[in-house]
């Protein structure tokens, strides 16, 4: 089991001046001596990077889009394997409702427990979600999908409802993530109920940080192809 604290997602999009394993590196090692209890972050070559840098637990995930499905966070047995393989010590997955490319959400997270005997952190949108998950055997809910999912509304501010409902209802950690940009909003995540809060962007994604502020400038105005930066 993690710590009960803050862990520090550590994932450079696409396009980014920071995207490569050694920077990802970097950016744990100095969120472990900030305090950080565990790491998340995405791919075989980052995970594999940060666990040679730091002592934390790393939550391990892969990004990848599969024809024909929605779901692109660890989405097969295979993206499994691979990070837990680089060293990943919890396996994060998409654990929403829907389909998924190896059959029913529950049934994947019962193929991953018994295949790589690791735990499992569900990433889900919905309390309906969330219960499924924890019946299915996850080990940690979090609420990393709510607003990604076309049946969720995403709002400027964290889901603090879902964090709620689903602290509420379960017995098995819940983690906050999504939208926490503050560390008042972090202390209300733990307030109602959070077990971990997972804050990414904020800290370690200098580009958007960067974003944050030059939009509040009076006329404020780029002409450049902004990449994307969604996790």
């Amino acid at each position: 089991m993690i710590s009960r604290g803050l862990i520090v997602s550590c994932q450079a999009p696409q396009g980014t001046a920071l995207q490569g394993a050694q920077y990802m590196a970097a950016m744990a090692k100095a969120a472990e001596q900030g305090g950080a209890i565990a790491i998340r972050a995405n791919g075989p070559e980052d995970i594999r990077a940060i666990k040679e840098q730091v002592d934390l637990p790393v939550i391990g995930l892969w990004k990848q889009v599969v024809e024909g499905f929605e779901p692109y966070i660890t989405p097969t047995l295979a993206s499994a394997r691979a990070i837990a393989e680089a060293g990943a010590d919890i396996i994060a997955i998409d654990a929403t409702l829907r389909p998924h490319p190896e059959g029913t959400m529950s049934s994947f997270v019962r193929k991953l427990k018994a295949g790589l005997q690791l735990p499992i952190f569900a990433d889900v949108s919905s309390l309906e979600e969330g219960l499924a998950a924890a019946d299915a055997g996850a080990d940690y809910i979090s609420t990393t999908l709510s607003g990604y999912t076309p049946y969720t509304q995403k709002t400027a501010e964290p889901d603090f409802e879902l964090l709620e409902h689903l602290a509420n209802s379960l017995s098995v950690p819940i983690v906050a993530e999504g939208r926490i940009w503050t560390p008042e909003q972090l202390k209300q995540a733990f307030d109602l109920g959070a077990y971990a809060v997972v804050v990414g962007t904020a800290i370690t994604n200098p580009f958007e940080i960067t974003r944050h502020f030059v939009t509040a400038v009076p006329d404020f105005k780029t002409g450049k192809d902004l990449p994307s930066t969604s996790n």
